[in-house]
């Protein structure tokens, strides 16, 4: 295991880990019951399975024999900012129906230092012959409650702390798109915080399957500008929240002398343009005005209505030609293995989605499922989830956007690719919008710099939680290859037809402590 915070120790307990079947109904029942001693039996046998032990986590409690390990223990994440009260609440049910000290909240303390403490523990005590500990690790599972920068703050931790057997992660979805638990089958709407709903919940977790998401890694870099800062700006000049995209360390490998590098990484999707203005739009007012975002319903009203503030409604009227993609930027695409080749982009293309997960901005999917015509001309797959592929999809305007909401609508889909790149044309533009899984920032661009880059290569992979009502296609599943009756599109012209097709050196996102929101970030702010 080398350095890992998880090899051999070389002093271990002296004491041996025979501890407390005896103990642990009556330990399980005090945690358990206290404030609800009518818990049915039947309710409380369930929970067993996800309940792990005080010893598991610290020396205080030490029981006298091993108990039947649980069969699903899980370690919860809460966002107690997230949702308004949701989190809060979320946070002191699972705590009441749970051992507290497998719940954690993410505005006390970083996953990746709960993890890091976890695990550490649990191969101690696997080296002391642990056998219950040994199922603890084997069977452990992560539930993390937020919205998608909570979610995506989580997967990258669990992405860059390279755990001996990462856990699979269930989402729950307190905030407002809740892409990645729609996506999986976690639904897209604020659940409800009692014990019953979470109940509930939990029974979805026990009959959640594996599957495996893609993860991407992006890169930023540009000449050290002679006059001003190129940092990405948050909504509001607060400092961008680190987990998302940030400048690398002087002593990290991707440094260049001379040059400003920015790294990050994303499960879901990347965009450039129109669709990320007007988010930056949304969370600088979020920022101004939270009491105003307390409802999800609210918060996707007030969405709809910045876009037409911001004048996307009638982007040819407001917003001049250098708005467009193609001419702020060249963009490339590699296939597999392949060789980097322009890709062209209509000239009426505001916005630039490569999409991981097929569903964006609360549930749509701008891919669609393209005809089998179409993927014989233009050489296009299923866009599965887990076979290092990003679906790049175009569009022109909000109008364009709502075509989403009708059956088979799609946006213009411009390629699959392996590896995108940006090259931002000379002067083009002072800034741009980007966001990242619905983290947006406004991007300054140096004046005299022809030399700005962005790359996004594909990185590794995660596990996931999906359920039945899973969204996600996988290219080991039997059944995504096929299509039913009515999902494909009709084989009728698009706009799409105007479209043509023109690293192993990113191991991580960052060391998994830049995972860390910094202090003067307020946690409520990320989704």
């Amino acid at each position: 295991m080398g350095n890992s915070p998880f090899s051999h120790r070389n002093h271990l307990h002296e004491h041996s880990t025979r501890r407390g079947r005896s103990k642990w109904n009556s330990c399980f029942a005090s945690n358990q019951l206290g404030p609800t001693m009518a818990e049915s039996k039947s309710d409380s046998d369930f929970l067993k399975d996800f309940y792990i032990p005080a010893y598991i986590f610290n020396d205080e409690t030490q029981l006298a024999d091993v108990p039947e390990a649980p069969k699903f223990p899980v370690l919860v994440f809460i966002n107690s900012k997230s949702g308004g009260q949701l989190g809060g609440d979320l946070l002191n049910t699972y705590k009441s129906i749970l051992n507290e000290h497998q719940i954690f909240d993410l505005g006390e303390e970083a996953p990746d230092k709960v993890l890091c403490r976890v695990y550490t523990r649990l191969e101690m005590l696997k080296q002391e012959k642990d056998e219950f500990a040994t199922k603890i690790h084997e069977r452990l599972r992560i539930i993390v409650a937020g919205g998608d920068g909570t979610a995506g703050w989580l997967l990258g931790v669990v992405c860059d702390l390279k755990l001996p057997h990462p856990p699979p992660i269930a989402t729950v979805p307190l905030g407002t798109g809740n892409n990645l638990p729609f996506s999986f089958g976690w639904g897209k709407r604020n659940p409800g915080t009692d014990r019953n709903s979470v109940l509930l919940f939990l029974e979805q977790v026990k009959k959640a399957k594996e599957m495996k998401i893609d993860n991407w890694h992006i890169l930023m870099r540009m000449r050290a500008p002679k006059e001003g800062s190129c940092d990405p700006i948050a909504p509001l000049e607060l400092p961008h929240s680190l987990h998302a995209f940030h400048r690398v360390s002087s002593t990290d490998e991707l440094n260049m002398a001379g040059c400003h590098t920015f790294r990050g990484g994303f499960w879901n999707y990347f965009s450039l343009g129109m669709d990320a203005q007007v988010s930056y739009a949304f969370h600088s007012e979020r920022k101004l005005h939270p009491e105003n975002f307390k409802n999800q319903l609210v918060n996707q009203s007030t969405y709809a209505k910045l876009g037409c503030t911001q004048g996307w409604f009638a982007a040819s009227i407001f917003h001049p030609a250098s708005k467009n993609v193609a001419q702020l930027a060249k963009v490339k695409i590699m296939k597999k293995h392949g060789q980097w080749q322009d890709l062209h982009i209509p000239q009426s293309i505001r916005s630039i989605i490569c999409l991981n997960l097929p569903s964006f901005s609360g549930g749509l999917n701008p891919w669609g499922t393209p005809s089998g015509r179409k993927k014989n001309e233009r050489d296009l797959t299923p866009p599965f989830v887990d076979d290092g592929l990003l679906e790049v999809v175009g569009f022109r305007d909000a109008w364009h956007g709502l075509v989403l909401l009708a059956p088979k609508g799609h946006g213009t889909r411009l390629a699959q690719a392996h590896r995108i790149r940006f090259e931002f044309h000379k002067g083009a533009a002072e800034h741009t919008y980007m966001r990242i899984d619905g983290e947006p920032w406004k991007q300054p661009l140096p004046k005299d710099d022809d030399t700005v880059v962005v790359e996004i290569s594909h990185l590794g992979q995660v596990n996931m939680l999906a359920t039945q009502n899973c969204r996600s296609k996988s290219v080991n599943d039997s059944t995504s290859s096929t299509h039913h009756n009515g999902e494909e599109d009709d084989d009728v012209s698009d706009e799409e037809d105007d479209s043509r097709y023109g690293g192993d050196e990113f191991r991580k996102f960052g060391a998994a402590d830049t995972f860390r929101i910094p202090d003067e970030v307020d946690i409520s702010q990320l989704s």
